[in-house]
């Protein structure tokens, strides 16, 4: 699903660090080594339909890499 963020996200938590994070050797073969978070977040997003609603978001972040692998995990509205 393609999508937009419009807004900021919001009530940001870390769900995993390091290596509690199941993906964690395909994102530094991937991307690098870093200290990579999984994080979730809530903001508002337009759809590919054009249609905007409030979501909470999970992705990947490392310093110095920034924000990867971004999803919707559910629509709130």
């Amino acid at each position: 699903m393609y999508f937009e963020i419009i807004s900021e996200i919001v009530n940001i938590e870390i769900l995993a660090v390091g290596g509690n994070i199941r993906d964690i050797m395909r994102l530094r073969r991937q991307y690098g080594p870093g200290r990579w978070r999984k994080l979730k977040g809530i903001a508002d997003v337009r759809l590919e339909s054009g249609r905007i609603c409030r979501a909470e978001l999970h992705w990947y972040e490392a310093h110095g890499i920034g924000r990867r692998k971004m999803k919707i995990k559910r629509l709130l509205d």
